[in-house]
């Protein structure tokens, strides 16, 4: 099997995490898909750092933790805002099982949270982009 440019690799996550925000900025003020947006804002943040660790290296790690995946490209990202990380990533599988009251482990997540998930996961996809010279014109 032919192995492909870690760049087209790298890229090619971005460009998912993109379409990840991408279908958010359609939802993003509909209070009853706030456990959508987070799903999402999940997803993107994890593809980011996945395209940083990619870009260098043929060592992915098969994980879905934001927070061991922001160790590993800790020399090339800085996340100030551990909280919202923390929480992403405990929403992550929260939000693909609902339970009988809520779809989240402390409930549905606020409109006001939604827009502090996308707005955090926009500003990882801008400096992973700026970092790895990334056009964003995917569409």
């Amino acid at each position: 099997m032919e192995q492909i440019d870690n760049a087209i690799l790298s890229k090619e996550w971005v460009k998912s995490a993109y379409y990840d925000l991408e279908n958010i900025r359609y939802i993003i003020n509909a209070e009853h898909l706030t456990h959508i947006v987070a799903f999402h804002s999940q997803q993107a943040i994890e593809k980011l750092f996945k395209a940083l660790v990619v870009k260098n290296s043929n060592n992915l790690p098969k994980t879905h933790d934001l927070l061991k995946l922001s160790q590993i490209v800790k020399d090339k990202i800085e996340i100030i805002d551990r909280k919202t990380l923390e929480e992403l990533n405990e929403l992550y599988i929260d939000s693909r099982y609902p339970n009988s009251f809520a779809l989240m482990p402390h409930g549905k997540p606020t409109l006001d949270d939604a827009k502090r998930y996308y707005e955090f996961a926009d500003d990882i996809f801008n400096r992973v982009s700026e970092y790895l010279d990334i056009k964003t014109d995917f569409n």
